[in-house]
């Protein structure tokens, strides 16, 4: 008999690109897939043995058929694109906590940082009219970088910047102690973090306390005479955590002195965004952590055979907070 089976469901990805690697993994149960648009395409009684999906922006009408499911894993570290749905049943949510993903997101935060602190945008744009003239980048140690969410991720990229000399500050929604660096927390931290930071590094997820948070007032309030010559905003977290219009704002008034945005909210970006025409502005397309489909599978594997060994999941997503 089959142990219990698992549902790739995702929307606008390759299901089947997921489901191959645990069907390698979990070769005793049947691993299914939706298409990509979200939906199974077969009979509801081949539904009926799953305890377990794999989501990626699920459909709604997908979820409300798998009356035995046990636990949602979440196929990214963030989980906003599951709790957006109107409704969810009443098991875990697992969202991946996983060493390549927190690798790729330090490598990003160092990259877009640096490229700062070294005046890429300068660079770039005397490259491109020929123009030959010094340039006088500041040291790291003259450059405050502060991170906005202080969890796996923002831990380890503040722990790289610290390394590569930055002055590093950190803020959350509550008090977190870390070694060498300064930390604030909750709404009375805010401004007091914000004032003294030269690049704010958003990190942050997706909850009601977050959606919109990087507006014109927040970036208003970042330190303007700092050695870059004004502000700069990286955002690798959340789209739905900034206001791009605010963005547009500081960037043409001198609030910000440049950007990196990997996040946007709506994806993909629109070709009509004046976010595109910036050579002070830095466009990813939501890449800086790319889940590495062979480490996830792995992951997912050890945690469903811990769960049948009678042992807790990890990782598990309090509904209350969002993350």
């Amino acid at each position: 008999m089959k142990k219990p089976a698992l549902l790739v469901a995702t929307t606008g990805w390759n299901a089947e690109t997921w489901a191959e690697r645990l069907r390698a993994r979990l070769s005793d149960r049947d691993i299914l897939a939706t298409d990509r648009t979200g939906l199974f395409q077969g009979p509801d009684a081949a539904l009926a043995p799953v305890h377990y999906v794999l989501v990626w922006k699920p459909q709604q009408a997908m979820l409300d058929r798998l009356n035995g499911l046990r636990v949602i894993f979440s196929l990214g570290a963030g989980v906003d694109h599951i709790f957006a749905l109107p409704r969810l049943p009443d098991v875990p949510v697992v969202r991946m906590v996983d060493a390549d993903l927190t690798r790729r997101m330090t490598e990003h935060v160092i990259w877009q940082c640096l490229d700062h602190l070294r005046l890429g945008a300068t660079c770039r744009r005397q490259q491109r009219e020929h123009r030959w003239r010094d340039i006088e980048p500041p040291a790291a140690r003259q450059v405050t970088v502060g991170i906005m969410g202080l969890g796996v991720m923002g831990r380890r990229a503040a722990d790289a910047l610290v390394s590569l000399g930055f002055n590093v500050r950190g803020w959350a929604r509550t008090t977190k102690a870390l070694a060498g660096i300064e930390t604030f927390a909750g709404r009375d931290g805010l401004d007091a973090f914000l004032a003294g930071t030269d690049i704010l590094v958003s990190l942050l997820p997706l909850t009601e306390g977050t959606r919109r948070l990087v507006d014109l007032k927040l970036l208003k309030t970042l330190r303007k005479s700092g050695p870059l010559g004004g502000a700069v905003f990286i955002n690798a977290g959340r789209g739905g955590t900034q206001v791009e219009a605010d963005i547009v704002t500081a960037l043409r008034d001198g609030t910000l002195s440049g950007a990196s945005l990997d996040v946007f909210e709506e994806e993909p970006l629109s070709p009509q965004s004046p976010l595109w025409d910036f050579d002070t502005v830095t466009i990813t397309p939501h890449v800086a952590a790319v889940s590495d489909p062979e480490a996830l599978a792995w992951q997912i594997t050890e945690q469903i055979e811990a769960l049948e060994r009678g042992e807790p999941l990890r990782n598990c997503v309090d509904p209350r907070r969002g993350y």
